[in-house]
């Protein structure tokens, strides 16, 4: 089934609400005294309404002012302007909220659903969304999915640097779970592991990834994927070199696949403790960017379930026909069990400012997504 009758099966179960523009700005009194944000600074200009009615700008010339001017698209998402952060960068940048973000999360052909995904408010304005992939059990993603917003808490009354904090969050929650499985006093506990890939999202345009283990980020830029995260797996050189100098070793299965002392197929994650001494490790490699709203429409966070049937750039075409990040989130989901994924499926869907400003073309189904889903621990 192609992305494109898929789509349009989800929106017939659904009901469409029109979308009104992200921000209709005013010069009357009570557009300023309604917003609190943007009658000072923005009231002056006109709007490219939804409904295709156009105001122009206070010098009563004929060209139409847009969000595109002030260097937003103006499109569906329905956000105030952030005033503190556009006086700080020079710039309008909308209001990222929680309320808009889309997510998915489906069992595939597993016998139980060990992703876990999460989004919140951290402080007024840093945002956190994270997804995490559970194996051996669900303890270790379940115990990150409760508790990994309060270590990054923790380490912000330590840390200004998102990077910074992202590490010693990792580091601090893995530590943690060590103490919360052994009080069970079940050695099998012990071999639980998550994979975690957190993003937090500062004044809506400081962005900082933090990843362990094969689950991913993808800033979708221009219409183009651009990967924030590279998955922590033996194949790589300087990953299965550290497994070698704490003295484990690099298994290939039946499909080629690597494993680290033929148990678990990649090289850093949130518990795993058995692994420890063979170089498994929990610190997070982190990237810090700057949200473009002009150019970035979304941020998606996915676990193996997705990302092992679906090109980074055939999940960022795919999301780019949606109307909205919820209807994005549950075809992506669908399409990776169309595409043959046997495994849980998860994403997150964060959207910025140029969310539906690049169109793509409709994807073409590829038979050879279906023999990568075998065996993830075989």
């Amino acid at each position: 089934m192609s992305s494109a009758v898929l789509l349009n099966l989800l929106r017939c179960g659904r009901t469409t609400i029109s979308r009104q523009t992200l921000l209709t700005l005013r010069s009357s009194p009570e557009t300023s005294t309604a917003s609190g944000q943007v009658g000072g600074v923005l009231g002056a200009v006109g709007i490219r309404r939804a409904s295709g009615s156009v105001q122009f700008s206070s010098d009563h010339s004929s060209r139409p002012v847009t969000l595109d001017t002030l260097g937003i698209w103006d499109n569906r998402i329905e956000e105030p302007v952030l005033l503190p952060s556009s006086v700080r960068y020079g710039k309008p940048i909308p209001q990222v909220s929680l309320s808009p973000v889309g997510s998915a999360s489906v069992l595939g052909l597993r016998k139980q659903n060990e992703d876990r995904l999460r989004f919140a408010r951290i402080h007024d304005n840093l945002l956190y969304f994270a997804v995490f992939d559970g194996h051996g059990g669900p303890h270790a993603a379940d115990y990150c999915y409760t508790f990994m917003d309060k270590f990054i808490r923790d380490a912000l009354e330590e840390e200004e640097d998102l990077e910074r904090v992202l590490q010693k969050a990792f580091v601090d929650a893995d530590k943690a779970l060590h103490t919360h499985l052994s009080y069970f006093n079940n050695a099998s506990f012990l071999t639980a592991g998550t994979t975690a890939t957190v993003a937090m999202l500062r004044d809506g345009v400081e962005l900082v990834v933090g990843s362990v283990g094969d689950s991913r980020a993808v800033l979708c830029r221009k219409g183009r994927a651009s990967k924030l995260t590279t998955d922590h797996t033996p194949d790589r050189k300087d990953e299965r070199q550290r497994i070698q100098r704490f003295g484990g070793f690099v298994t290939w299965n039946s499909v080629g696949q690597t494993n680290v002392n033929g148990q678990l197929a990649m090289t850093r994650s949130i518990g795993d403790f058995h692994l420890k001494s063979s170089g498994v490790i929990a610190e997070p490699e982190t990237r810090r960017l700057t949200v473009q709203h002009a150019n970035d429409a979304f941020l998606a966070l996915t676990t193996d379930g997705i990302n092992f049937q679906m090109s980074d750039q055939e999940i960022c075409d795919i999301i780019s026909q949606c109307q909205d990040p919820t209807e994005a989130a549950d075809v992506i989901a669908q399409q990776a069990l169309q595409y043959g994924s046997e495994d849980n499926a998860t994403i997150v869907i964060v959207p910025f400012g140029a969310w539906g400003k690049h169109q793509s073309s409709t994807v073409v189904y590829s038979m050879s997504r279906n023999f990568a889903s075998s065996g993830r621990w075989a």
